[in-house]
């Protein structure tokens, strides 16, 4: 088993790159240029161009590189490149410009940054962070990750030695938890869970039931509030909600989001739109005023909502996830807090009793007709995955990059919810990139069955939630030893 655990951990760490490439140094203050030899599984090896970002083995390769490499396999694709587009056209064939497979110039001082630039696949817009820069020919060249080049391609890449990569292109793009885990890749990330929300099963889980800050995420509960508000009939859709000073200030802090001006109206349905697409505090706020009649009293019904959803180790000091100061002398810095187990069961409730709440998250962009605005959604795996559905993003300095993602999928008889938490990354780049692993692991384990129900106790409710991950991760091994 621990031949086995090497192989899954040496697989997994190659297509998140990392790998002991060993650079080749010039005198570059960010971007440290070096190579790698690439082969795919037909034997074909090319020398591709790499830059490594800001630190060793933070390595990117070049697009153009790969796309000679591929050219002639099931995997080929064309690729066009400006100054900050990325068009690929899966399944066409690659025409050289003449930059491709070459080494680097001698002085050669890249000056390029990460960017969300425009990228789009077979004409559909995707969400992936790359280095575009120009190279001394006048064409442009783009630089990915390995594990996005992986995923985007749907093939599996290996490191087979020290410097090189092999892509196999007759093999599906996988990911094994377990061994990221072993590996330490989930170090710079506070907590992950991975479960399916209408069987109430857990596939994965790394810290889960270890308390941290939330930021934004904390405004699932707020819409929770917002909802059972109306399926009771306290406030409506499109009732007419009266903007407050108290919002209008929140709006024009270094907080606001979202313009809304004391006096003016905007309706309920907007506010949840606000709330959940750009993760407007504001409107978190005037949804807590409009139901409760103040923020304080708000906040208890939060508070009293986790009790009875049973989340443990959920406390919450206000409705949108900000940073929240007490009124003593020396005031006490507080945040929104629960943990991942707590975070899956107030999804799988909001899922399964508000299912309507997707009508919103999963949409990209909206209209704030009150307000003649267009809003757009913070969650880039809406771009990337067609099942992806919400579900909340969440950003502090303390909690990091947090992000809920819910994803849909149908077993034949029916349709289920699988959801996603990634707590506490570095940035919104290593968010998006570690929830856009596990999302496939999700979709990976129930399609295919690679994973298990982590314990044979019950869990058709969402609150009776399995302890550990022993069960799915020998599954994926024992799978992977087939392999």
């Amino acid at each position: 088993m621990k031949k086995i655990l090497r192989k899954m951990s040496s697989l997994i760490l190659s297509v998140l790159l990392v790998c002991s490439i060993l650079p080749v140094r010039v005198a570059a203050s960010y971007e440290i240029p070096g190579t790698c030899r690439v082969q795919t599984d037909s034997g074909t090896a090319y020398t591709v161009k790499t830059l490594d970002y800001s630190y060793d083995n933070n390595t990117y390769f070049s697009l153009r590189d790969i796309a000679v490499l591929l050219k002639d396999t099931d995997k080929s694709f064309s690729l066009e490149v400006t100054k900050n587009t990325v068009s690929l056209y899966l399944g066409n064939v690659y025409t050289p410009v003449g930059v491709e497979n070459t080494p680097w110039e001698d002085g050669e001082n890249p000056d390029v940054s990460l960017r969300r630039n425009e990228f789009k696949v077979n004409e559909e817009k995707v969400s992936y962070y790359t280095l575009i820069m120009e190279l001394p020919s006048g064409s442009y060249d783009c630089f990915m990750m390995a594990a996005d080049i992986a995923m985007i391609l749907d093939v599996e890449i290996t490191v087979p030695a020290a410097g090189s990569l092999q892509i196999h292109t007759q093999e599906p793009f996988s990911i094994s938890p377990a061994a990221l885990e072993q590996a330490g890749y989930f170090y710079g990330v506070n907590s992950v869970l991975v479960g399916n929300a209408t069987t109430g099963e857990l596939y994965y889980q790394y810290r889960a039931d270890t308390s941290y800050p939330i930021a934004s995420t904390t405004k699932l509960m707020t819409c929770l509030l917002a909802l059972e508000a109306i399926s009771t009939g306290q406030i409506a859709l499109e009732e007419q909600i009266t903007i407050s000073e108290t919002v209008q200030a929140l709006a024009e802090s270094s907080d606001g989001v979202i313009p809304l001006k004391a006096g003016e109206q905007i309706t309920v349905q907007e506010l949840l739109t606000g709330a959940l697409l750009p993760s407007s505090n504001e409107c978190a706020l005037c949804l807590a005023e409009a139901i409760a009649g103040s923020e304080e009293a708000f906040v208890q019904m939060m508070n009293q909502k986790a009790q009875e959803l049973g989340l443990s180790q959920a406390v919450f000091f206000n409705s949108n996830g900000l940073p929240s100061f007490t009124e003593d002398p020396v005031p006490a810095k507080r945040q929104n807090s629960m943990s991942a187990e707590d975070m899956f069961r107030l999804a799988s409730y909001l899922l399964k009793v508000y299912p309507q709440i997707t009508d919103i998250t999963s949409l990209e962009e909206a209209a704030i007709e009150s307000l003649g605005m267009e809003v757009r959604n913070t969650n880039p795996l809406l771009l990337n995955l067609p099942e992806a559905t919400g579900l909340k993003t969440g950003t502090t300095n303390k909690a990091g990059a947090c992000l809920v993602t819910s994803l849909t999928a149908d077993d034949g008889t029916m349709k289920h919810d699988l959801v996603v938490i990634v707590l506490g990354t570095e940035d919104s780049i290593e968010r998006g990139r570690v929830s856009g692993l596990l999302a496939r692991y999700a979709l990976n384990t129930f399609y295919m069955g690679m994973g298990e129900p982590e314990s044979e106790a019950d869990t058709s409710a969402a609150g009776n939630l399995p302890t550990h991950a022993e069960a799915a991760v020998n599954r994926i091994l024992q799978t992977a030893g087939k392999h």
